[in-house]
């Protein structure tokens, strides 16, 4: 397994593990979103699971249907799915792409939700601002579209599940 499980208690105590993910995170805010450390770390607690590969090359967080979480975009596939696994964000530092680290990472979660009885994987992609990088990929690995939302200003979104075999 590529991905190293986030250990709650151990990320706050390692201050350069939080901090290095912390900035991978925020490097990429236009596409997922900005966090604060204290967030950051109280999302990885409520996680279903929440992955990194080592030198913060890679980060992905996700929840499953009973976690107490506050995005609309969460809200929205609780709203509609009764059992579901939702990627809040995948994350991959711009020297490491093209490594086939998502990949894997994905590979590793849809284990992990078979695992727990899940049999769907949810997330959604900006289609403004658009993420055409997002969109290949998910369609690469099997994501089709449930939806979408306008959220604001500037920023619609796609819903996208996956169906696990």
């Amino acid at each position: 397994m590529i991905g190293h499980t986030l250990d709650p208690e151990v990320l706050g105590r390692d201050q350069s593990l939080l901090e290095s993910l912390l900035a991978l995170n925020n490097r990429s805010a236009v596409e997922t979103s900005w966090l604060e450390a204290a967030r950051f770390e109280e999302m990885v607690k409520r996680a279903f699971a929440a992955l990194h590969v080592p030198e913060a090359q890679a980060l992905l967080l996700t929840f499953d249907q009973s976690a107490s979480y506050d995005s609309p975009n969460f809200l929205w596939f609780r709203e509609r799915f009764s059992r579901f696994v939702y990627i809040d964000r995948i994350i991959v530092d711009e020297q490491a792409r093209g490594l086939g680290l998502a990949r894997q990472l994905y590979a590793q979660l849809f284990d992990l939700a078979r695992q727990a009885g899940h049999s769907l994987v949810a997330c959604e992609v900006n289609s403004m601002p658009p993420n055409p990088g997002s969109d290949a990929f998910h369609a690469a690995m099997g994501f089709v579209e449930a939806g979408n939302a306008a959220l604001g200003p500037g920023k619609t979104v796609r819903y996208l599940t996956k169906a696990l075999g």
